[in-house]
C-alpha cells in the first residue's frame, strides 16, 4: 500500500485563458479564446488612465475564460504548442504561466479568417486538499505555509505527469 499523504497531493485547479487589447482587436481575441474553449469569455474593464495606450477608466481592455472541466487534455494541447518546454521564470507560488503566439499552432485548431494571427495567455493554477477552508465565506479559516506549492513542486508534477522541459 502506498504511504502517500492525501492531502500533500498536488492538482490542477484550473486554466485560465487570457487575452488583452482594445476595441477590434479585445474582439477578435474574445472570439479566440471563446472557439478554444467554447464558453462565453468575461471581459475586463480597466480602472486606470494610460494616455499613451489610448485606455480610459471603463474601457474593455482584457478578456478572461476559466477551465475546470478536461483541464489535462487542454494542458497538453497548450504545451505542445510551446514545444513542451518553460522557463523556470514563468513559475510563481501555485501556478504558472506561458504564452502562446499563434494560435495556430495548438494541435487541431485551423486558421481562421476573421480572426487573423493572434496570441494569448495561458496559467495554471495549482491546489492541495483543504484550499477551501481558507476561501469559504463562513467560517474560513487559515491555512498553513507548508499548504502552498512551491516552484521545485510544481516543476516536479510537470515533468513527472506531462514530461515538461525546464530551461
Amino acid at each position: 500500500m502506498d504511504n502517500k499523504n492525501v492531502m500533500r497531493q498536488i492538482k490542477i485547479e484550473k486554466i485560465v485563458l487570457s487575452v488583452g487589447g482594445i476595441a477590434e482587436k479585445l474582439e477578435k481575441g474574445a472570439k479566440l479564446i471563446a472557439l478554444i474553449s467554447k464558453r462565453k469569455p468575461a471581459k475586463m474593464k480597466s480602472n486606470k488612465r494610460i494616455p499613451s495606450l489610448n485606455v480610459r477608466p471603463g474601457l474593455e481592455t482584457g478578456a478572461v475564460v476559466t477551465m475546470r472541466k478536461d483541464k489535462e487534455e487542454l494542458l497538453r494541447k497548450f504545451l505542445v504548442a510551446n514545444d513542451n518546454k518553460l522557463n523556470r521564470k514563468q513559475i510563481s507560488e501555485n501556478n504558472f504561466s506561458f504564452g502562446i503566439k499563434e494560435y495556430i499552432e495548438i494541435p487541431g485548431m485551423e486558421y481562421q479568417k476573421d480572426i487573423g494571427i493572434i496570441g494569448f495567455d495561458v496559467t495554471v493554477v495549482f491546489k492541495r486538499a483543504g484550499r477551501r477552508v481558507k476561501l469559504k465565506k463562513v467560517k474560513n479559516g487559515k491555512i498553513p505555509k507548508k499548504q502552498i506549492i512551491s516552484k521545485e513542486e510544481i516543476i516536479s508534477f510537470m515533468e513527472e505527469n506531462f514530461k515538461t522541459e525546464f530551461e
